[in-house]
């Protein structure tokens, strides 16, 4: 299997999985109980199961959940050893996952329905973000206050949306492939002409484009629809049967780490130790930007929405999942026959961990 990663300025990545894939992921295992001398005792140690989790991209607070859990000790509390890994320029986590070299990694729903796509075992176990955080943005005062407001402007998207989210938005709103330009993750074009339309993260480039003194109009594309499940937690099936029970309890305390994440210190979370691992995985992020990327996912109901503000975090359902694959099938992403089911697998979540 191969993919193609699309990098916004802070390094979000996005995975669209080819027709060409391989198959062999294998769990870790874990060790024997640990006998600790203590003068008079000997005691022994809770057995810690051993799990891998790499991210899409680079330590950022879109993936603030996981270094919560890490840091406030919830997966160890779950008797787990998680080996967090940052994902990066160097870092393949779709080759990792095939290659039994990782446990789970990061991806979207869209990823997983090309699992099945490919006859590949894998899929989805949660999904922690309701919202996909992409947008479209534009100049302030522009007119761009809806998404009818895209036909005749130029807009620059990178391959990967092109790819996916573009098709849906130009039959939706009768768009056309002439208007779109190539995004180099470059803010210069979009900084020089006040009519162009850009993708982004709603965490990344609204908050570099403020750094110029512009306060971008954006819009979110799950708001025109485009209700793809975004930071997904994706397994080999294999890895699921094998270790359920391990893997449920990651589940879990990551849902634990997300609620207390975005809570933070207002809802008496001390979140402090999480950003501090977050800017040594990543020393380009600084507090303002894991500032700003919590505060956007808070007020845009990006974890908190939909059915997880029933069902908990990391809720999905079969609804949904039909729902997406039926707007993709009909502008041709994916095939309309995709036995879509099998992309994902609710056992593991709609728990009502950290429910609105």
């Amino acid at each position: 299997m191969t993919a193609q990663q699309d990098q916004d300025s802070h390094g979000t990545r996005r995975w669209v999985v080819s027709r060409r894939a391989a198959l062999g992921l294998l769990g870790t295992g874990a060790g024997a109980p640990l006998l600790v001398a203590v003068p008079g005792t000997v005691r022994a140690q809770p057995r810690l199961d051993r799990v891998s989790f790499v991210t899409n991209w680079r330590a950022q607070a879109e993936h603030g959940g996981y270094y919560q859990a890490q840091a406030a000790n919830l997966y160890r509390d779950a008797r787990l050893e998680v080996e967090l890994r940052s994902g990066g320029p160097q870092v393949n986590p779709a080759q990792l996952l095939l290659g039994g070299r990782i446990d789970m990694s990061m991806g979207n729903g869209l990823v997983a329905l090309n699992f099945v796509r490919e006859n590949i075992p894998f899929l989805c176990v949660a999904a922690i973000f309701q919202k996909d955080m992409s947008v479209l943005i534009a100049h302030p005062n522009t007119g761009f206050d809806r998404f009818e407001a895209l036909r005749g402007r130029t807009i620059l998207l990178g391959a990967e949306m092109r790819a996916t989210a573009w098709p849906f938005l130009r039959a939706k709103y009768g768009l056309s492939d002439d208007q779109v330009r190539p995004y180099t993750f470059n803010l210069q074009p979009f900084l020089a002409d006040r009519m162009l339309v850009q993708q982004g993260y709603l965490g990344s480039e609204p908050f570099s484009i403020r750094q110029h003194g512009i306060d971008p109009a954006v819009l979110l594309l799950h708001d025109a629809g485009y209700e793809n499940y975004g930071t997904t937690i994706n397994i080999g099936a294999r890895t699921l049967a094998d270790r359920r029970e391990v893997i449920g309890r990651f589940v879990d305390a990551t849902m634990q780490g997300w609620d207390q994440y975005l809570k933070g210190p207002a809802g008496g979370f001390d979140t402090a130790a999480a950003n501090r691992l977050i800017k040594q995985q990543n020393p380009e992020m600084t507090d303002d930007v894991i500032a700003f990327g919590t505060r956007m996912m808070n007020e845009a109901g990006i974890v908190r929405s939909g059915d997880a503000a029933t069902l908990g975090i990391g809720a999905m359902t079969e609804a949904r999942w039909g729902g997406f694959h039926a707007e993709m099938a009909k502008v041709g992403v994916l095939p309309a026959g995709l036995d879509w089911r099998r992309a994902f697998d609710l056992s593991l979540v709609n728990k009502g961990i950290g429910r609105a």
